[in-house]
């Protein structure tokens, strides 16, 4: 008997260490929340939603912004045409006609102290010190072949969750233009942003939780202005993340 009572003790506690984590994945890690949702509508469970509405959180502009952003279903980008890098125009065009691309306008605005190597314009960036949003670290960048690649430009929201949030329907112009638009980019950690590719709010957060009320309010200042959709799943992510802004 008491072989069979140690036995299911070990089973219980062990069922308590599982709910336990599935509850950890479920509020506080982005990934994991989409991995429980998907096993759960594949075996037929309905999981609960977030404890916070959007009528709870306090005034602010990003509240005010993400209420009228329009909610649309996954399933209605079925039969979008397939996204492409090329559907955005040329890599870190010169825009605004200042005589710089895009990537070195962005490396001169977020780098501290930056130097630039001599021509007409005083264009390109060669080295700097960048306090890393993404993962709160200070990253010094030097400009080659090797050490380029450590600061990449991101877009806040990806290019490819910008298509299927409407982007699709746009003209060639106009997705030129959101894909150099500066308020949706920043320099990051290279590694970070291979991480987080094309993810949306509910599939990847930073890292730096410290960063995380800037980075979903800018997610949404990008969509507000651009006119672009969210899924139910994005919008529960931003609600929660905003409900934590101090």
């Amino acid at each position: 008997m008491a072989r069979k009572r140690k036995k299911r003790v070990r089973v219980g506690d062990a069922l308590i260490a599982l709910v336990i984590l599935l509850i950890l994945l479920w509020f506080f890690v982005p990934q994991g929340k989409a991995f429980l949702t998907t096993v759960a509508r594949e075996i037929g469970i309905t999981l609960p939603s977030s404890q916070v509405s959007i009528e709870d959180l306090p005034a602010s502009q990003a509240r005010d912004q993400l209420a009228a952003i329009p909610v649309r279903e996954p399933q209605d980008a079925v039969d979008n045409p397939r996204y492409s890098r090329d559907r955005f125009g040329d890599a870190w065009a010169d825009v605004d006609r200042n005589g710089c691309d895009t990537r070195n306008d962005i490396l001169s605005r977020d780098l501290a102290r930056p130097t630039f190597k001599e021509g007409p314009f005083g264009c390109i960036v060669l080295t700097g010190t960048l306090a890393e949003p993404y993962t709160g670290k200070t990253v010094h960048f030097q400009r080659g072949k090797d050490t380029s690649p450590l600061v990449q430009i991101d877009h806040v929201v990806a290019l490819a969750n910008a298509w299927e949030s409407g982007a699709w329907e746009w003209t060639d112009s106009q997705r030129l233009e959101f894909a150099n638009d500066p308020d949706n980019l920043l320099a990051v950690d290279g590694q970070a942003n291979q991480e987080k590719l094309a993810s949306s709010a509910d599939q990847w957060l930073p890292p730096n939780t410290e960063f995380r009320c800037d980075y979903v309010s800018r997610q949404i200042r990008v969509k507000s202005q651009w006119g672009l959709s969210v899924t139910a799943a994005e919008r529960e992510t931003m609600i929660r993340v905003l409900a934590d802004c101090g």
